[in-house]
């Protein structure tokens, strides 16, 4: 255990980094060093800003250094997947990573997302329900794959390309399929995995639907965690439908992260606590 008043960090200490472009924006640092200091453990969590075409080099030096493990945020997580030596089966099915493990055998991609967002809609379970996802990037084709995976009866991807929203929806197979407008209206969960909505984006400030199509009894999740109380979960609620953001989906992918790197459960929790007061400042 590490005396993190006096001598900490010290040379016994284990590392592990977020990696992205730009990273500075990240909670990552502010989740795991949560969490490490809670179980005391001696590990020491980084960020570090990395371009893409650097990928390979970052991956080789982080070996090289002795880094335990990386967090991948984007727009690194499609190139992470590309360079790893293994990639876990969900991982390859999504082609993106955002989670490295470094073993003796060299390193193995994984993509947390997909359970990270089942876990934070418990005790709601999406087995047997209808289900919206709209978008069609990484995010929405994890969701998708995950929603699928755990029993939906239906998902219906809404995304403006239907090529793109098909691609996403092939994840999801043989229940997911490209879905309209309409399909939110009947869903018995719907998850915005698009930037509308998020602080300075293009679409700040806007909904990524139709408020009409909102209604009591939903499940209305953004995966949009900055800010934490987004438009469409103020219209969710003024409709009447429960508002769930995007802080449960983010804590808990890094809890299977923070597992896989140290063997240890991860402070749930405290890792939730930690993301919140970094959002408020």
């Amino acid at each position: 255990m590490s005396d993190r008043e006096g001598l900490w960090p010290s040379g016994a200490t284990l590392a592990a980094a977020v990696i992205g472009s730009p990273v500075r924006h990240s909670l990552s640092p502010a989740i795991h060093n949560a969490a490490f200091a809670a179980l005391g453990l001696d590990w020491v969590f980084l960020a570090f800003e990395v371009d893409g075409d650097a990928v390979p080099a970052a991956l080789a030096g982080a070996a090289v250094l002795g880094l335990r493990g990386l967090s991948v945020t984007m727009p690194l997580k499609e190139r992470v997947a590309l360079a790893v030596d293994r990639l876990t089966p969900g991982a390859a099915e999504l082609g993106a990573v955002n989670t490295v493990v470094f073993g003796p055998d060299g390193t193995t991609g994984a993509n947390t997302d997909g359970e990270g967002f089942l876990d934070a809609l418990e005790p709601w379970a999406p087995a047997g329900r209808r289900c919206a996802v709209i978008g069609a990037g990484g995010a929405a084709r994890a969701v998708t794959r995950a929603l699928a995976g755990a029993g939906a009866a239906d998902v219906a991807v809404v995304n403006r390309s239907p090529d793109r929203a098909a691609r996403a929806a092939a994840l999801g197979a043989p229940v997911a399929r490209v879905g309209r407008a309409d399909d939110i209206g009947r869903a018995d969960l719907v998850v915005n995995a698009t930037p509308v909505g998020m602080d300075a984006a293009p679409g700040a400030g806007r909904l990524p639907l139709d408020e009409g199509l909102l209604a009591p009894g939903q499940v209305v999740v953004d995966l949009v965690y900055h800010p934490v109380h987004t438009p469409l979960l103020v219209a969710a609620e003024r409709r009447g439908a429960r508002a769930v953001d995007g802080v449960g989906m983010l804590v808990h992918q890094a809890g299977h992260a923070f597992r896989a790197w140290t063997g240890c459960d991860p402070p749930l929790t405290v890792m939730e606590a930690a993301a919140r007061r970094a959002l408020h400042g």
